[in-house]
């Protein structure tokens, strides 16, 4: 079984290395994500908090007006109070979404609309999420993503009595003998954490790629925007105060606007569970778009354990479970394929030598002489 498995590590390991590499270094920079944004462009997603925020309503009021050849769909509240806004919006006549930057506290607009890759870390996020090849890019991760998966199981089962000669480094050895043991003490501290990013990034991955099959099945578009799908009349502020009184502990982080027709109001919030890796986004409350009337709730504190499960994919795989100590671990960790990548692929290359001498050595063996009687 070992020797199955070894080739199967070995064979995966070869086949996917350089795209597992831009995902996984990627992703360890991407835990940094705004804290790279902040030192590039701190004027645009850093704000000077203030006693209080400038209503929603009046915020998007100067939003339509700034740009009213948009329509806004999504509204980020972070949780950090010195973020700025970040407000998603689709132009008329296409279907693509773009976001611009916005001060809550002083109702200025931080920035004009741009792509979802317009900024460096924007793209570094595509390049990490879709290898920017759009919707089949989803697919392709995915399958990269069950790779890093089926290397971090196959690497703890061969290595599975690890702990024998776990901090065994053997400095002084040849190389080939130094890069085993580096190989496998990085391999063993690093697969569990890889096998988390791993799992839930293609769940993730699988799961949006399937929704565009299901949504976009038969050659059906995505839909054009043309005018605001909601009514001008219904209040935000209204909205949010009204999910905050329906959900014990409630805190809006998200409100998505319809974007396309029949889509409703649906406000997104976090709600203490005692749970440290509950996200931010864990329960909603939705309603009428026409209306403004209150249509459903879901609380993530009554849903199943399967529910509640999935909802920690977003800390796990970000590593926001314990401030900055985990996403320093994950950023770490995270970027572990490098050193796997260099030891493994030299290990391979070594074998695959010493095996061809050895074969070269066997042929070259005189044969032996049959004797008659």
């Amino acid at each position: 079984m070992n020797k199955s498995l070894f080739k199967i590590h070995s064979w995966a390991a070869l086949f996917a290395f350089i795209p597992l590499l831009v995902i996984c270094i990627t992703g360890s920079i991407l835990v940094f994500k705004h804290e790279i944004d902040a030192l590039l462009m701190h004027d645009k997603v850093r704000v000077e908090p203030l006693a209080e925020r400038v209503p929603l309503d009046n915020l998007l009021a100067s939003v339509n007006q700034e740009h009213p050849e948009y329509e806004v769909v999504g509204w980020v509240l972070f949780q950090d109070i010195a973020r700025a806004d970040m407000v998603y919006v689709m132009e008329k006549g296409t279907s693509e979404w773009s976001y611009l930057l916005l001060n809550g506290y002083t109702n200025s607009l931080l920035s004009t609309p741009v792509p979802h890759d317009h900024y460096l870390t924007d793209w570094l996020l595509e390049l990490h999420y879709t290898l920017l090849l759009h919707d089949t890019g989803l697919l392709v991760t995915s399958v990269f993503s069950i790779v890093l998966l089926l290397l971090g199981i196959t690497g703890l089962i061969l290595h599975r009595k690890f702990w024998k000669n776990f901090f065994t480094l053997r400095w002084n050895s040849r190389l080939v003998v130094y890069f085993s043991d580096l190989h496998k003490m990085v391999g063993i501290i690093s697969s569990p954490v890889l096998i988390i990013l791993a799992f839930t990034g293609a769940w993730w991955n699988i799961s949006s790629y399937l929704h565009e099959l299901e949504e976009h099945a038969e050659g059906i578009e995505h839909h054009i925007m043309q005018e605001r799908l909601y009514n001008d009349a219904i209040s935000l502020d209204a909205i949010t105060a009204a999910a905050q009184r329906s959900l014990e502990g409630f805190t809006p982080t998200y409100l998505s606007l319809p974007w396309e027709p029949q889509a409703n109001i649906t406000v997104w919030g976090d709600v203490p569970t005692g749970n440290i890796l509950s996200s931010q986004y864990s329960s909603t409350v939705t309603f009428d778009a026409q209306s403004g009337d209150k249509l459903s709730s879901y609380d993530v504190r009554e849903a199943g354990l399967g529910a509640f499960i999935v909802d920690t994919y977003g800390r796990l795989h970000y590593g926001t479970f314990a401030g900055l100590f985990s996403r320093i671990l994950w950023a770490l960790l995270g970027a572990s394929p490098l050193i796997l990548a260099i030891t493994g692929v030299t290990l391979w290359f070594k074998r695959r030598k010493q095996r061809a001498r050895a074969k070269l050595k066997r042929r070259q063996q005189p044969k032996p002489v049959l004797q008659g009687s």
